[in-house]
């Protein structure tokens, strides 16, 4: 093998590796160009005020006049009235972040100046005005070890092209020999100036602003998710997407997920300013926390069972489908209890989210000192699907339960034709246990959201597995009601 055969075969070896250990994310969030506009427009909107606030250095110095000699001046307590960026747009750059130009920016100054030339000396007040000021910021973006993402000024450049200085007094001819030396000190000190608060605003407004995107996610007791980034943000031509870890997790333990995460492949929708793509690797994850917490048993009672429905949870109801209940446990109260042996598994297509649990039923007599009495156990499977929407930044939903299957698994009672408790397992299942269900997914999940922002304008549509949900967002100052 020679030296470049060898090199292309290490090369597509460490390709491999590398493609090997990648991470497919199980929550992506992408932010379109109109996104970019929106919060270009507030993040301007701050920088304006804030360029406003700029702190000016007194300037003196010395030159000559023919046949006058030196001249001395000062410039001092300098006020920077007005700073307005009119034309500003942001641009992404693939591959590595965001470009913001501001165009055609303009300011005024006034303060105050003195002179001294031999015995002669005189003082005023001037005003200046700068325009035709460019402004190239160059950010990059990235993530920390936690997980949350990053944010930093790569390049800064700042160009003045007109400084107008307007000086008051009654020596016009003089003022008029050194304001071009005014003007150009001036320039240098702004540009340098500029460049000097965008990196100071960078660092103490947008990324600690940033830092507020929730790495973990706590949903109740029991569970959280893990909203880290898995890479930096990527920047494309048409996007910026970020790719999150998207997996829930148990509080108590944490385990590893014994599945992947499937690849996404995002359309190319660009209608709304942010998109969310949560993937059927995201929601099988709560599946496996909240088993792994157990979370999903549920016991049923006589006591749940809604007043308008006219049957009760005892032995003497079940005896006419299970003959020798009346004879072994008579008028007994009864206790249903619901489990899986693993957990849910769900399915996201083009024709929405559906699932197919498999529930053991074991059905127990309470005896008359408490203890519970094993009567038989059934196997139930079903056709599940689900609704699912977006309020108060939450991912909500709800359960819609198809045609259910029984099967007898074991009996301590005897053999008895299981497809006569189907209506009552049928009723049971509608009237007390998805209310329950649907209850908790109505509080929903939180989404990761940066710290005020709200979502409106809502979409969602299912793909090859995952859900896609597009809106478009406000970001609420603080003290908005």
């Amino acid at each position: 093998m020679g030296a470049q055969s060898l090199a292309v075969a290490c090369g597509a070896l460490a390709l491999c590796l590398a493609l090997a250990g990648a991470t497919d994310p199980g929550f992506v969030v992408r932010i379109t160009q109109a996104g970019l506009d929106y919060a270009h427009q507030q993040g301007i909107t701050i920088l304006e005020k804030e360029l406003a606030q700029l702190k000016l250095p007194d300037i003196s110095g010395d030159f000559r006049i023919r046949h006058v000699g030196k001249v001395h001046y000062g410039i001092s307590s300098m006020d920077l009235r007005s700073f307005h960026l009119p034309h500003s747009r942001i641009s992404l750059v693939p591959n590595v972040g965001l470009q913001v130009a501001i165009s055609n920016a303009f300011a005024e100054v006034d303060g105050n100046w003195r002179v001294k030339i031999h015995f002669i000396r005189d003082r005023g007040s001037f005003d200046l005005k700068v325009e035709n000021i460019y402004i190239k910021i160059n950010l990059k973006l990235g993530s920390d070890a936690s997980g949350k993402p990053t944010i930093d000024t790569s390049d800064c450049s700042t160009r003045i092209s007109k400084v107008r200085v307007h000086f008051s007094g009654k020596f016009g001819w003089l003022y008029n020999l050194f304001h071009d030396a005014v003007e150009s000190r001036f320039r240098k000190i702004l540009e340098n100036k500029v460049c000097t608060n965008v990196v100071s605003s960078v660092h103490s407004e947008l990324q600690p602003y940033l830092q507020t995107l929730p790495v973990t996610a706590q949903i109740d007791a029991m569970a959280g998710i893990d909203y880290s980034l898995v890479a930096p943000p990527t920047a494309t031509a048409q996007a910026l997407d970020a790719y999150l870890k998207g997996e829930f997790f148990s509080l108590a333990h944490r385990s590893a997920v014994p599945f992947p995460p499937l690849p996404l492949a995002f359309p190319p929708d660009h209608d709304r300013m942010v998109y969310f793509a949560a993937s059927s690797y995201f929601f099988n994850t709560a599946g496996f926390a909240y088993h792994a917490a157990g979370a999903l048993v549920f016991e049923i009672t006589d006591s749940m069972i809604p007043k308008d429905i006219e049957f009760h949870l005892t032995t003497s109801t079940f005896s006419a489908f299970v003959p020798q209940l009346e004879k072994m446990y008579p008028d007994m109260p009864m206790k249903l209890r619901l489990s899986t042996l693993s957990a849910p598994f769900l399915s996201i297509g083009p024709g929405g989210l559906s699932l197919k649990p498999v529930v053991d039923v074991q059905a127990y007599a309470i005896l008359p000192n408490s203890t519970l009495a094993p009567l038989f156990l059934l196997t139930l499977t079903g056709n599940v699907s689900a609704v699912i929407d977006i309020k108060s930044s939450h991912i909500v939903g709800s359960l819609n339960v198809g045609r259910m299957k029984l099967s007898l698994k074991h009996s301590d009672v005897g053999t008895f034709q299981v497809r006569t408790l189907q209506s009552i397992m049928n009723i049971l299942a509608s009237s007390i246990l998805l209310p329950r269900l649907n209850a908790r997914l109505e509080q929903g999940f939180p989404l990761p959201l940066l710290d005020r922002i709200q979502l409106s304008n809502v979409l969602v549509r299912f793909h090859q597995n995952f859900l896609l949900l597009g809106a478009d967002v406000q970001y609420q100052p603080r003290g908005w009601r």
